[in-house]
């Protein structure tokens, strides 16, 4: 058994990175997850849609995980556990080119620190 698929992922609204209530409580239960297991490492990946460029695609991946990642700092989740990586457009969750397919496109999910998908995004049904 995954002990990190206990985590979930957070999404976002369009070309943002602030979160929503319902990312919020999102993290604050993955917080709680997090202190009560101090010797994990987990890296937050952020992920943007296609629409933008690649390079600006990264860029706010980036800043969706740095954000994830200082919520969780603030909630009291030791720094050094939290790494970050972007993948802006180039991991979809769906490849369909309509608003129901980037708002899945738009999130942060955690990953083991090597790299490896632990929440459980692709079992998520499409927001309408």
């Amino acid at each position: 058994e995954d002990r990190l698929a206990a985590l979930g992922p957070v999404d976002f609204a369009f070309d943002t990175w602030e979160l929503t209530h319902e990312a919020r409580a999102v993290l604050d239960e993955n917080a709680r997850w997090l202190k009560a297991n101090p010797e994990v490492t987990v890296q937050v990946g952020g992920h943007a849609d296609e629409r933008g460029t690649p390079e600006y695609n990264l860029a706010l991946g980036e800043r969706r995980a740095k954000r994830v990642r200082e919520y969780l700092i603030d909630q009291g989740v030791p720094a050094d556990t939290l790494d970050t990586v972007s993948y802006g457009e180039e991991v979809p969750l769906a490849a369909s080119h309509d608003e129901a397919a980037w708002s899945r496109n738009r999130r942060a999910e955690f990953n083991h620190s090597d790299g490896r998908q632990v929440s459980d995004t692709q079992a998520r049904t499409p927001r309408s």
